[in-house]
C-alpha cells in the first residue's frame, strides 16, 4: 500500500517486571477503518495509550507519513493529528454543545479595547454547527447542554471537536458500549461518516458485530502480541470472536499449517 499515515515498529511497554506489550508492529493507510481487538488484558488500551500520547513506549517507534515522532503528552499527539475518543467522552455535561466543540480552542474575537479579545461565541455556535453537518447530524440549538443529547448525539459533538482540532487519526474507544440499538446504529453511521471524509479510524471494542460493520481490518491482540492481521470482509461476528478466543495451540498450530508448501500436511 502507498506509505502509511502511521507506523508502529516493534512497540513494547513494560510496566516494572510485567510486558503488557510485545514488538508489536502495525502500519495503517489513510483513510483506513482499523479494529484492534482481543480479550481483557490482551494490550489493547496499552497501543492505545502509547499511540494517545498517555504513555511513552519502552522500546519500539511511531512514524506518521513517514517521520519519527514522540509523544510527550495527549496534547502533543493532537497537535501532530491524533485524536482519541475515550468511552467517557471526556465531555462537559453541564456545557453548551458549541462550548464543548471548542473546549481549549475557543474563538476570540477584538474588542474596542486595545489588546482585549473576548469569546467569539456567535462564530463558535456556527461552526460547531457546520462540524456537526459534516456529520450529517443536525441539532439547532447550539446552546442546549450536552446531558440533554441522546448517547449518538454526544459522540457525534466528540467527533465534532476532533474535526475542530484537524484530526487525521481519530481514536475511538468503545464508542458503542452502553449503547441501545437506536444509538449504536447512529455511531456506526458516525463512523462511516468521517471513513468517507478521509480521516482515519482506529476502533477498539469488545462488540465484534460493530467491528464487522464498519472496520476495513482488523488486528488481533492476545498477551500484548499481535496474533492476527486480517482482511474484515468475508468475516462474521462469530468467526472474528472465535479467532480472539483461540488458545495458543491453535494459533501456533494454524501458522504451522501456513508455512508448509502447497498441498502439504503436518506429517507428511
Amino acid at each position: 500500500m502507498p506509505q502509511p499515515i502511521l507506523e508502529l515498529s516493534g512497540l513494547t511497554k513494560r510496566y516494572g517486571a510485567v510486558e503488557a506489550l510485545t514488538g508489536f508492529d502495525l502500519a495503517v493507510a489513510a483513510g483506513e477503518t482499523l479494529a484492534i481487538c482481543g480479550d481483557n488484558g490482551a494490550g489493547k488500551s496499552t497501543v492505545i495509550r502509547i499511540v494517545s500520547g498517555a504513555q511513552p513506549p519502552s522500546a519500539g517507534e511511531i512514524r506518521i507519513k513517514g517521520r519519527p515522532v514522540r509523544f510527550a503528552s495527549p496534547a502533543d499527539a493532537l497537535s501532530q493529528g491524533i485524536a482519541t475518543i475515550y468511552q467517557d467522552l471526556a465531555l462537559a455535561p453541564r456545557m453548551a454543545i458549541y462550548q464543548n466543540v471548542f473546549m481549549g480552542s475557543e474563538i476570540l474575537k477584538p474588542t474596542p479595547v486595545p489588546g482585549l479579545r473576548v469569546l467569539d461565541k456567535q462564530a463558535m455556535r456556527e461552526a460547531a454547527r457546520g462540524f456537526l453537518a459534516r456529520l450529517r447530524v443536525e441539532i439547532a440549538d447550539m446552546d442546549k447542554p450536552v446531558e440533554a443529547l441522546s448517547g449518538g448525539q454526544r459522540q457525534a459533538v466528540a467527533i465534532a471537536r476532533a474535526l475542530r482540532w484537524k484530526a487525521d487519526i481519530v481514536i475511538m474507544d468503545e464508542p458503542t458500549a452502553a449503547l441501545g440499538v437506536r444509538e449504536t446504529r447512529k455511531v456506526i453511521d458516525l463512523i462511516h461518516e468521517i471513513k468517507a471524509q478521509g480521516i482515519t479510524v482506529i476502533l477498539i471494542s469488545h462488540n465484534m458485530r460493530d467491528v464487522v460493520a464498519v472496520a476495513d481490518r482488523a488486528v488481533i491482540l492476545k498477551g500484548g502480541r499481535k496474533v492476527e492481521d486480517i482482511p474484515v470482509s468475508g468475516l462474521t461476528p462469530k468467526s472474528l470472536a472465535g479467532m480472539i478466543m483461540r488458545d495458543d495451540a491453535e494459533i501456533a498450530a494454524d501458522r504451522e499449517n501456513q508455512a508448509l508448501p502447497l498441498g502439504g500436511r503436518r506429517g507428511e
